[in-house]
């Protein structure tokens, strides 16, 4: 077989792939052997493949990998989440490119558009994923709407309902005006924003008097229905019981007293606005004040706007600014820096509104998984700080708004049959509902024409905090034999922003569902900048277009590169030039494979620098697998890579293949080369869940092997012990080999010529390596002598003498000379040292580590002075 000179990973990824397709490696059916599993974190139908993802995915696919490898069952389940909020924008807007509204059309019209959008857009992402290498069971696809997984929501949501969990209230919500859906209160994002407090007076109706009020929120005044003192405020106390006059509306309203109000804070009066602020409502629910809404869905000012009316807020907000100011309202403004909510979806400033929604109670739900991972340790967090982050949501955690005013998502199974609030039943499906209604009415004759199902959809995590079980459908058919196989599953990859949205609910729900935990261990990734700490974000421009990334360096190289600089946890500084890097190891691999398979091999003696060489790598190589190993008990990925990148780059390329090759235009003993192969091999298994391509093309090159034999199903290296005192002498015996490479290149002297070598050793160092040192420095011999060697240069490794004679060898004058010139500079330098610690007051007030430095920098000079007249002497 014809092997390429260059290695070329858009020649050889698709070939592979099609390879570990076609052949069913990535498939999974339950069996004898021991479960491993992932269910990925289903990307937005809607998405595109981003550098979060590809960080995200490759650490899964290193895990599913490796798993694999190991002989157990892997099974990745891959999937998509029908994000209800970015799809129906997206539809919403195509839509509108073919001159449709939205609002024109009926629920079944809608969702049909959106169907017929998912399936020709949707799914982008996973066929991508496929590019970086992804071996996800792809015969598990799930889909959040697909029907097994929309009956498994309704089910839940009937039981939860059933069980008192979840109930409708007419409450203070969340409001995202884009999106014109209510939102859960983490999906709301809290940023500083720079705006202004706004003084405004309001008349004391019947007097001439006036209070000044300060708001950020001019344009919330038309829903003003009191303004509220504390009781306790001796300056106010003359207007108890009065009443006040609102600017512009010129609406009467109470003044109430409360020992709510901080009398510290702004005027020590507050406007009530109960429609538009959650404690003004609990102040108007206390003081039965009456609620008026002034915005319409969209965040326009509707009639009690007066003539503001259909203006956006914040244009409002500036015509208000001017009135107010004209007609002498307006006190003063002031800079004021406040948190906005924004939507975590569409970025727009959420509105407090209050709307009739459906909650589920979560109090008594978390405490099953608030034991899990903060007490007894059945959920792991990597990195374990974020259990910190975990606790105080948990332990704060508020009722869960689950309905959402969109279409596009499972639709709540609560059915309507009557005038009143409480005319309603939840069932699964109509027919249930109907007998349910008839039941609940006392009304025999009801039909379904008098029945109409509630128009809201779930929230999407709704459906995708079943994920783990539902994906094995575990709520239709809870004994099933997926999920009594595959669940609970092993670990979970996932990014710290959704350690609420999700993992703790998927944990919430695995409890409820299954009585146990839906995952062992949660890996958080850190999240990917640039290179100035910058998210990256299609706003910013300095996201790399995944795609092209794979392009130029070869889907081993990104991976590679972004899994170099990836501490679990902590966030990933990228830069390019990692990938670079990545395909650099990926051509030094190809490069050391073509020159093992270059050798020509023959039935001769081996050398015993190469069995030498062959026991060190066998025991460097078992010392690594146990580091590695540990790294991934850890979820140090990227530990694990680094372990893995040394020892083939370094001890594998550098040494091992030095210390075994033949001769020029020599062959290579048989054993030799059978044993290189074989270390070649297992450097190819620790390196597969990493560079999975670039290793199966090796595998596949180095033998004709059947499918049954590819990397992708081989077996993960058995770890066995290993002799540490043999390493230790490799790592003793290489500073030599170093020590005569420096002589080599400082004195000129060609590598073709062999050099005389003698020794005092004083360590009594095992002479183990000698014939590894005699090839790599090219020596005739190593003589162990009992003194100095005249006339030779010398060097040291720990308190060894090394001598090399030198004459012949290079020019004498002239090393003298360089010599003589070291020397004098080293002992000025020396000086300059010395008379800085022989001063008393940089001594007294320099910090301890400076005066270390300094000593340090003394004991160098001193040392390398008697090594340069010791040659010297050697020379004269």
């Amino acid at each position: 077989m014809q092997i390429p000179s260059k290695y070329d990973a858009s020649q050889v990824e698709s070939k592979w792939y099609e390879y570990w397709m076609s052949h069913n490696f990535f498939h999974s059916e339950p069996d004898e052997r021991e479960p491993y599993t992932i269910v990925i974190p289903p990307p937005n139908v809607t998405g595109v493949l981003h550098m979060g993802h590809m960080l995200n995915n490759t650490i899964q696919d290193v895990l599913i990998r490796r798993a694999r490898l190991q002989g157990k069952n892997a099974c990745w389940v891959p999937g998509t989440d029908h994000a209800s909020i970015a799809t129906e924008a997206k539809v919403v807007a195509k839509l509108k490119e073919q001159g449709i509204d939205k609002n024109d059309l009926s629920r079944e019209e809608f969702l049909k558009h959106a169907w017929e959008w998912t399936h020709e857009y949707g799914g982008v992402i996973l066929e991508q994923l496929k590019k970086l290498g992804c071996s996800c069971d792809w015969d598990r696809t799930k889909f959040t709407m697909d029907d097994d997984m929309s009956e498994a929501v309704i089910k839940v949501f009937v039981d939860l309902f059933n069980k008192g969990l979840i109930y409708r209230g007419y409450r203070m919500v969340n409001w995202d005006p884009e999106a014109k859906t209510t939102l859960s209160d983490e999906e709301v994002i809290y940023e500083e924003r720079q705006g202004l407090l706004y003084y405004i007076k309001y008349q004391v109706e019947g007097t001439k008097d006036y209070l000044t009020i300060a708001t950020t929120r001019p344009e919330t005044i038309f829903g003003d229905t009191a303004i509220c003192i504390n009781p306790n405020d001796d300056r106010f106390k003359h207007l108890s019981g009065k009443k006040a006059i609102v600017p512009v509306c010129k609406r009467v309203i109470p003044i109430i007293e409360d020992e709510y109000v901080d009398m510290e804070f702004g005027t020590g009066c507050l406007k009530v606005t109960p429609a538009h602020d959650e404690n003004d409502k609990i102040l108007g629910d206390k003081h039965q004040l009456q609620v008026i809404d002034i915005f319409n869905p969209d965040a326009t000012l509707n009639s009690f706007g007066l003539h503001y009316e259909g203006k956006d807020r914040f244009v409002a907000r500036k015509e208000i600014h001017i009135e107010l100011e004209e007609k002498g309202h307006l006190v003063k403004t002031e800079n004021y820096l406040n948190k906005v909510g924004t939507s975590e979806r569409t970025k727009a400033v959420i509105e407090p509104r209050l709307s009739d929604q459906w909650f589920l109670k979560m109090e008594d739900l978390v405490k099953p998984a608030i034991k899990a991972v903060l007490e007894d340790g059945e959920v792991k967090l990597f990195p374990k700080k974020f259990e910190n982050t975990y606790r105080h949501w948990m332990e704060n955690i508020r009722d869960w708004n689950i309905s959402r005013q969109l279409l596009w998502g499972q639709q709540i199974p609560a059915y309507y049959y009557g005038d009143g609030k409480e005319d309603f039943v939840v069932a699964e499906n109509i027919e249930d509902a109907l007998e349910l209604a008839k039941e609940k009415s006392n009304n025999s004759v009801l039909t379904f024409a008098d029945l109409s199902q509630d128009t809201d959809a779930l929230d999407t995590w709704f459906s995708s905090w079943l994920w783990p079980i539902s994906v094995f459908d575990g709520i239709r058919n809870p004994e099933n034999k997926d999920i009594q196989y595959y669940y609970p599953t092993n670990d979970l990859v996932t990014g710290p922003d959704i350690l609420f949205f999700w993992v703790a609910r998927m944990i919430i729900a695995g409890y409820e569902y299954r009585g146990e935990k839906p995952f062992q261990n949660v890996y958080l990734t850190g999240l990917v900048r640039d290179k100035q700490r910058r998210k990256m974000s299609k706003s910013l421009g300095n996201s790399p277009d995944a795609l092209k990334l794979i392009e130029e360096f070869g889907a081993d190289g990104v991976r590679v590169g972004l899994l170099l600089s990836s501490a679990a946890g902590n966030d990933l500084l990228f830069d390019e030039a990692l990938c670079q890097q990545g395909k650099g190891f990926a051509n030094k691999i190809w490069n050391a494979f073509r020159l093992i398979e270059g050798w020509e091999v023959a039935e001769i003696e081996q050398p015993k620098s190469s069995k030498i060489a062959i026991d060190w790598f066998e025991a460097k190589f078992q010392e690594t697998l146990l580091t590695i190993e540990d790294h991934f008990s850890k979820y140090r990925i990227s530990d694990a890579l680094m372990e893995t990148y040394k020892l083939i780059w370094n001890d594998f390329c550098s040494w091992f293949l030095e210390m075994i090759k033949p001769e020029y235009q020599k062959p290579i003993d048989k054993v030799t080369y059978q044993a290189a192969i074989s270390i070649l091999e297992n450097n190819l298994k620790l390196l597969h869940p990493f560079m999975p391509f670039l290793t199966e093309d090796i595998w596949q090159y180095i033998l004709e092997r059947t499918p049954e034999e590819a990397l992708i199903v081989s077996k993960w290296p058995v770890h066995s012990s290993f002799d540490k005192a043999l390493i230790a002498e490799f790592d003793f015996a290489s500073e030599v080999v170093s020590g005569i490479r420096t002589i080599r290149k400082e004195k000129n002297i060609p590598f073709k010529d062999a050099l005389q070598f003698s020794v005092i050793n004083n360590e009594n160092v095992s002479k183990t390596f000698d014939e590894v040192i005699i090839k790599l420095g090219n020596l005739e011999a190593i003589n162990y002598v009992s003194e100095t060697v005249d006339g030779a240069l010398t060097f040291r490794v720990k308190s060894n003498e090394y001598f090399i004679p030198i004459i012949g060898a290079i020019d004498v004058e002239a090393e003298i000379k360089k010599l003589t010139e070291e020397l004098n500079y080293t002992q000025g330098f020396l000086k300059s040292v010395q008379k800085k610690l022989s001063n008393e007051r940089f001594v007294a007030g320099a910090p301890e580590q400076v005066i270390a430095n300094e000593r340090n920098k003394e004991a160098d000079a001193l040392a390398k002075i008697e090594t340069i007249k010791a040659s010297l002497a050697s020379l004269n």
